[in-house]
């Protein structure tokens, strides 16, 4: 299983501090696992220009076809003006309007205060379902007064995020019985 953590802002620390966190665990429960961590803030990305994702060359072509090869895709987003930054939504029309399907996606977002808290729903969810993302439906979010020197101080946080990263890969396996199952319908 392939699973790719994004840190979707290119400034800013909290983040990032999530999804170590995240992945850590998520090397810890699942050995197996591939996981890959695509930081936009280490990248220099180009705007889309409307080509084809493997028309690309050098960073923006990395990241691409990193999330394009992922069975999971963990999202990490800071809230910026009451929704996700420039850097992650150019990331979504750098690609195919179905490049999330069969894949499933979770998401933890950062923010100063509570009052973005539907933000998530409002902003990302609709475009994860457009581009046929099988969406983990809970996810996670971590306040400012969560951290305290790049240090996650909220115990219910970690947890929570223990549990996106188990509901993640719990929705792979069963979307991989699930095709298994369909595809011997075909008898080939």
């Amino acid at each position: 299983m392939k699973i790719v953590g994004i840190a979707g802002s290119n400034v800013g620390s909290k983040t990032r501090t999530a999804m170590d966190y995240t992945l850590k665990i998520a090397r810890e429960k699942y050995p197996d696992a591939e996981v890959t961590l695509v930081d936009l803030a280490e990248y220099e990305m180009v705007f889309s220009d409307g080509r084809n994702y493997w028309d690309y060359e050098g960073d923006t072509k990395y990241v691409t076809e990193t999330i394009m090869a992922a069975d999971a895709i963990i999202i990490g987003t800071p809230t910026f003006q009451a929704s996700i930054p420039a850097t992650l939504k150019n990331i979504f029309d750098l690609l195919p309007v179905n490049a999330f399907r069969d894949k499933v996606v979770s998401m933890l977002v950062t923010a100063g205060t509570a009052k973005h808290y539907l933000m998530l729903e409002q902003q990302l969810k609709p475009i994860l379902a457009y581009m046929k993302a099988h969406i983990v439906q809970t996810y996670v979010f971590i306040e400012e007064k969560d951290f305290h020197r790049k240090e996650i101080v909220n115990d219910d946080v970690l947890f929570r995020l223990e549990r996106l990263i188990d509901d993640t890969v719990q929705l792979v396996d069963a979307y991989v019985e699930i095709r298994k199952a369909k595809d011997a319908e075909y008898d080939f």
